[in-house]
C-alpha cells in the first residue's frame, strides 16, 4: 500500500468517526426526520453537508488555518456559534414543554413547520457556526498531506470526505424517518426534544466558555 493511500484511509476513517459521532448536527437531523419526515431531514442534511464542504475548501486554501493564528476571529466565531446553539436549545426546550396538540398544530397539516429554504439555511448555519468543524478540517488536511503530496491527494481528501459526509448525514435522515422511528418519536416526543435541548445547551455553553 502506498503512503498516500495509507494517509487517505486514515483521513477517511477519522472523518467517519467525527461526522458519525452524536453532535448538534446529527441530533437535529434525527429530530427533524422523526418529526417532519424524510424530505425535511434530507434538506437539513444538505445544508449541513454544504457547510462541511465549505470548511473543507477553506482548509484546503489555508484560510481556516489562518483563523487559528488570530484569536479574535476564532473567539467571535465561538460566540456566534455558542449563541446559535443556545437558541436551538431554547427552541427544543419550548417544544418539549408544549402539549402534543400544540406541537401537532405548529407542525402544520403536512407535518412541515419550516420551508425547504429555512431548513437548508439552518443546517448550513449550524455547521458554519461550529469552530470544531474548522479545526477538524485543518486536522484532516494536515493528517492527509505530506511533504511530497500532490493536488490529486488534496482533491481526494476533499471529494472523499464530502461523499462520506453526504452518506452519513443523509443516512441519519433516512433511518430516523422510517415508520418505527416516527412512532418512537410520537411516543417519546417530549423526551427527545428535551434531550436535544440539553445537547444544544451543553454544546453552546461549552463553546462560549471555552478558552482555546
Amino acid at each position: 500500500m502506498s503512503t498516500e493511500l495509507h494517509h487517505l484511509l486514515i483521513v477517511y476513517t477519522a472523518h467517519v468517526i467525527a461526522a458519525g459521532s452524536p453532535g448538534p448536527s446529527n441530533m437535529r437531523i434525527m429530530g427533524v426526520a422523526m418529526h417532519n419526515g424524510r424530505r425535511a431531514a434530507l434538506i437539513l442534511a444538505a445544508g449541513v453537508v454544504s457547510g462541511s464542504i465549505f470548511w473543507g475548501a477553506m482548509a484546503a486554501m489555508g484560510v481556516s488555518a489562518a483563523l487559528t493564528r488570530y484569536a479574535e476571529a476564532l473567539i467571535l466565531l465561538k460566540i456566534f456559534g455558542g449563541l446559535y446553539l443556545l437558541y436551538l436549545a431554547f427552541k427544543a426546550g419550548r417544544a418539549a414543554l408544549a402539549s402534543d396538540a400544540k406541537a401537532a398544530a405548529h407542525a402544520g397539516p403536512n407535518g412541515a413547520a419550516l420551508s425547504g429554504a429555512d431548513l437548508y439555511r439552518r443546517g448550513l448555519l449550524m455547521h458554519l457556526s461550529n469552530p470544531r468543524s474548522i479545526l477538524a478540517w485543518i486536522a484532516l488536511v494536515t493528517l492527509g498531506l505530506g511533504p511530497g503530496s500532490s493536488w490529486n491527494t488534496l482533491a481526494a481528501i476533499l471529494v472523499g470526505c464530502a461523499v462520506l459526509s453526504g452518506v452519513i448525514f443523509c443516512g441519519y435522515a433516512i433511518i430516523f424517518s422510517t415508520t418505527p422511528m416516527i412512532r418512537l418519536y410520537r411516543r417519546a416526543r417530549r423526551w427527545i426534544e428535551g434531550l436535544l435541548a440539553v445537547c444544544f445547551g451543553f454544546a453552546g455553553l461549552r463553546l462560549l466558555l471555552s478558552r482555546a
